[in-house]
């Protein structure tokens, strides 16, 4: 049976501009028809107030960093020292928490007007390395908090086999690892798309899965056509380790192992030379840029104006949730950029929200999500224009307003594949995400 909904939109940007008066109308998860000069709500019509977008997508996430929130502010450090709290989390993830978590943080996505998230998943096995009943117990609680917080789920099943370049997982990475590429390759083809979740693949990084192995984990990608990311210079000690391993950096390392294309993404990319840009954007190979996280661990500002103008396309990630706010990530990346060259208007608001939106979405595989347009899933948030951050601006500078004011608190509707996950500023599936949130991070504290 059809399903059909219109939507009337007071204010939609439409990739280039700001429309008036739009009705959407949706049947069985997808636009049919997009009308414009719709002065008023047609009968029935849902009425969204206020600009709306089209659904965000977050490309970078990891749901159990959500626990670190605040935790990690104590004192200072470097991305290592974060990293040895972080494992003191994800040593007491079982199945049932991390559903519980994950549950809580993708409906924090939700109400932050994210329609679909990039989970890049390495936490696999028990503590100890053995193997749950089901081997894919983690993964599959993953794709049932995506579908019980209603967004859809890309989830890349990561490949992390050792600690460095030539060293055994340590103790804490021992859950990460299935002992060989073939071994991860084997696991995660028992793995099943749903309407709701694709399934991806993840190469760690370079100094997690060793050079004579990538392959295979590319190959396992490029057979199904689906996505490929890897964590990319990140640190400039993992760039001097690499070249110290392979004379090479782990730019061109992965190119010569056949890692590079235009399924692939590179996250952070941070740390690259000429070189590194002209193959990823020579490639076609993706930049996702997770600022808010890269600020945070210290990480430095990635060139992400000469990786777009090299070729690569931009998405954008929440990454380790110090925030989870897609809005902010994509001014952090204008403004970082602003600060590094004392210029400003790197890129306009339009680009910036294709970023957060079509581009992201491409990047997970959903090449038919991130815009208002006929025969694309009908994702859909609104942004509110009469907040204080938001008030004031005409609403044809909605765009401007929504990158260069708007928080994640101002998102009042998110609609993903034609239903109403967010309504209003209150999510309709998980009635209290603070309450679920603090539960199930007090339970991995316990």
């Amino acid at each position: 049976m059809t399903t059909r909904t219109t939507y009337w939109l007071e204010y939609a940007w439409l990739d280039t501009h700001v429309e008036p008066g739009v009705a959407v109308e949706v049947a069985d998860g997808r636009i049919t028809a997009v009308r414009t000069e719709v002065p008023s709500p047609p009968p029935g019509a849902e009425i969204l107030r206020g600009l709306t977008l089209p659904g965000l997508a977050n490309a970078h996430s990891h749901a159990f960093h959500r626990a670190l929130r605040s935790t990690v502010q104590v004192g200072s450090g470097t991305f290592w020292t974060w990293r040895e709290l972080m494992y003191t989390f994800a040593d007491r993830l079982t199945p049932d928490t991390y559903h519980a978590l994950a549950r809580a943080v993708y409906a924090e996505m939700a109400l932050a007007g994210i329609a679909c998230v990039g989970e890049f998943h390495y936490v696999h096995h028990a503590p100890d390395g053995t193997r749950y009943a089901d081997p894919n117990a983690m993964g599959e609680a993953l794709i049932a908090a995506a579908a019980d917080a209603g967004i859809r789920i890309t989830l890349l099943d990561t490949a992390y086999l050792s600690s460095g370049f030539g060293e055994p997982p340590n103790a804490h990475q021992r859950r990460f690892s299935d002992g060989s590429a073939q071994a991860w390759a084997e696991r995660c083809s028992v793995l099943k798309e749903r309407d709701h979740a694709r399934i991806g693949a993840a190469i760690h990084s370079v100094r997690a899965v060793p050079a004579d192995q990538l392959a295979t984990v590319a190959r396992w990608a490029e057979e199904r056509r689906a996505p490929l990311h890897v964590h990319l210079s990140e640190q400039t000690a993992e760039n001097d380790a690499c070249l110290a391993a392979h004379g090479r950096t782990p730019t061109r390392l992965l190119a010569d192992h056949g890692v590079l294309g235009p399924r692939t993404t590179g996250v952070h990319n941070t740390h690259l030379t000429d070189e590194d840009i002209a193959l990823l954007g020579g490639t076609g190979t993706g930049t996702c840029m997770c600022p808010t996280t890269e600020r945070d661990l210290a990480d430095g500002i990635g060139p992400a104006v000469a990786l777009q103008r090299a070729g690569s396309p931009l998405s954008l990630g929440s990454d380790s949730h110090a925030v989870i706010d897609l809005l902010e990530e994509a001014r952090a990346m204008e403004l970082n950029e602003r600060l590094r060259t004392r210029t400003r208007g790197h890129w306009t608001a339009a680009a910036l929200l294709r970023a957060a939106s079509a581009d992201g979405h491409a990047a997970l595989g959903w090449d038919d999500a991130g815009a208002i347009e006929t025969g694309m899933l009908a994702d859909l948030t609104t942004i509110a224009l009469d907040s204080v951050r938001t008030a004031g601006p005409v609403p044809r500078l909605g765009a401007e307003t929504a990158v260069f004011a708007a928080t994640a608190a101002d998102v009042r509707h998110t609609v993903v594949a034609g239903r109403h996950v967010v309504r209003d500023g209150a999510h309709t599936l998980v009635p209290d995400v603070p309450s679920a949130l603090t539960d199930a991070i007090e339970a991995l504290r316990a």
